[in-house]
């Protein structure tokens, strides 16, 4: 009776073991998944960051690429705790995704917050910005993010073509006569900001404040998603731990 009880608890360790090396190799592309949505966001979107007043949507993105590469980490751990059934390293493992976890879900929460609030941000603050810092001595980084945003989401202004008229850039002589940016035009070319015909230039209803709130809004669901859906998978590695620990016999100190 002895040894098959044994028997049947050596078989039930195994088969976590394989659970747990199965979910640490998923969790290990999990990872780069969550550090992959962070740096896009910073590398390839890091423009419309210095546009916004609040830091909390590149805070998010910083955190999911912590959280990405501890994840990252914390597979390999995985499974070596688990190929070598070493009651410690476990300890070590489960305190690590606990760790991320709270990280993940700190992300979550601080991505849906800001979604909260973004509309009014943006009403309060990018007319602001574009108007007074654009063209400015050392504002090239709005500069460049507010040309990028017209052209891609091809708008003009704030919330119309008019808000330009206020444009501490365009009432000097530094704009060579231009009404708006060449980046409102179409056809971007040298001066053609001088003329803000419908023919001309983007004439899009709620202005850039729509397409750009629009934008952040779709990712900021998306770092919300992922932070909390990759947060509960880690429950199921964590309670494949805690039976794995549990079934393995303490090591002698």
């Amino acid at each position: 009776m002895g040894a098959n009880a044994e028997k049947k608890d050596r078989c039930g360790t195994v088969c976590l073991k394989y659970l747990l090396f199965t979910f640490n190799f998923l969790f290990w592309l999990a990872g780069g998944a969550v550090m992959a949505v962070g740096l896009w966001t910073l590398v390839k979107k890091s423009d419309y960051i210095s546009l916004l007043s609040s830091r909390i949507y590149a805070v998010s993105a910083y955190i999911l690429c912590l959280a990405g590469v501890i994840v990252m980490v914390t597979g390999v751990l995985g499974c070596c705790a688990t190929f070598k059934e070493k009651r410690r390293l476990l300890r070590v493992y489960f305190v690590l995704l606990m760790c991320i976890f709270l990280l993940e879900i700190l992300a979550g929460v601080l991505a849906y917050i800001y979604y909260q609030q973004l509309s009014d941000e943006l009403k309060s603050n990018l007319k602001n910005t574009m108007v007074n810092k654009y063209k400015q001595p050392e504002q090239d980084h709005v500069t460049q993010a507010v040309d990028k945003l017209q052209q891609e989401f091809k708008c003009c202004g704030s919330h119309n073509s008019s808000d330009w008229m206020e444009s501490v850039w365009v009432r000097t002589s530094e704009s060579g006569k231009r009404v708006v940016p060449d980046s409102c035009c179409k056809t971007p070319m040298e001066l053609c900001g001088q003329r803000d015909h419908p023919s001309n230039i983007y004439k899009v209803e709620g202005g850039c404040i729509a397409k750009l709130e629009n934008f952040i809004m779709d990712h900021l669901k998306l770092i919300g998603a992922v932070g909390v859906g990759v947060a509960c998978v880690q429950i199921v590695g964590m309670i494949f731990t805690c039976c794995l620990y549990r079934s393995l016999k303490a090591e002698p100190y």
